[in-house]
């Protein structure tokens, strides 16, 4: 294994959005400046094209396209995970291989969830797939309608293949699950706390390696995942309470979630506007406010904490005129 993909997860991996101009197509000069935003922000590494990528609304070209500019535009200064979710085996081989011959640093695969699959299919599944690859390899189990993979699945599957290295988790209430991992796998795979870093404050201490939350955020979730990471609970809480609102309301649809994280990238001038690709939902009034009002708590906390509105600008751009 090459030495560029011996790296580790230590802190905050942010899904890159996917930014599209007037005519529905994507946006690719906002897009390396979200990549220069992610190496900006402290970030350990990123990840696409995910769910708060707006996957499922792209072509397989546009994914592929996209995971070739974030290697190109990230050059060197982070890892890339490639994320390939199909429900079809022989499409995610084919894409996972594809990713790796762009200079992808690790593939992500969520576990198909169109259908309940027992764990000894999955199993199957993620068996071949791994077999098809040789670089580090991340599993996503969001699973709102049931459990997702027991800690037994991820040692089985770690034993078979030592590259399977992380796990991301969009759960509550899973410390407990977290250590059971840890300890199934002599800590050799990592938990990563996903739900937009809703509950990393609770699973530090229990020994997740990082969070996967979205961009816009990323500088902010990076501050208190090290605090935390410090034995400095109050710290981070203090920082966390103050984003959290933001953060539980965007997730209460995936969509919602979309126009929230690109207008708070719009407001910190990184996007120059926030357009999601249809199907989406059409904000009301009250819900397009109230997005407005949580991104400008956002911009506080970046205040208080000195923290550039965009980090990717010299200092002076970012005053008033």
């Amino acid at each position: 294994m090459s030495k560029t993909n011996q790296f580790r997860v230590n802190g905050v991996v942010p899904i890159i959005p996917t930014p599209f101009n007037a005519e529905d197509k994507i946006d690719w000069p906002s897009f390396e400046r979200m990549v220069d935003f992610a190496c900006a922000a402290g970030a350990c590494a990123i990840c696409l094209p995910a769910y708060a990528s707006e996957y499922y609304k792209l072509s397989e070209p546009e994914r592929l396209a996209l995971v070739a500019a974030a290697v190109r535009c990230a050059a060197g200064r982070l890892p890339v995970f490639a994320q390939v979710n199909f429900v079809s085996l022989t499409q995610a081989v084919e894409t996972a291989r594809e990713a790796c011959e762009m200079g992808a640093s690790a593939i992500a695969a969520a576990v198909p969830r169109l259908f309940p699959f027992p764990e000894p299919d999955l199993l199957r599944h993620f068996d071949r797939l791994l077999s098809s690859i040789d670089i580090p390899f991340l599993i996503q189990d969001i699973n709102p309608s049931g459990p997702t993979v027991t800690p037994r699945f991820v040692a089985e599957l770690h034993h078979a293949h030592p590259h399977f290295r992380w796990i991301k988790l969009e759960e509550p209430m899973m410390s407990s699950k977290v250590t059971a991992i840890l300890e199934a796998t002599g800590g050799e795979v990592g938990v990563l706390e996903g739900w937009g870093g809703m509950y990393m404050l609770d699973l530090i201490p229990a020994g997740i390696c990082g969070v996967m939350p979205g961009l816009a955020v990323s500088d902010v979730l990076a501050k208190v995942f090290q605090l935390a990471s410090q034995n400095d609970p109050v710290g981070a809480y203090k920082i966390h309470e103050a984003v959290l609102p933001q953060i539980v309301f965007s997730l209460q649809h995936m969509e919602l979630f979309h126009h929230a994280e690109k207008c708070l990238l719009v407001a910190r001038g990184i996007l120059p506007q926030a357009i999601v690709r249809p199907l989406t939902l059409q904000l009301d009034r009250h819900t397009e406010d109230r997005i407005a009002f949580l991104n400008r708590q956002i911009l506080a906390v970046l205040h208080q904490l000195g923290l550039p509105l965009n980090p990717i600008l010299p200092a002076m751009a970012e005053q008033p005129h």
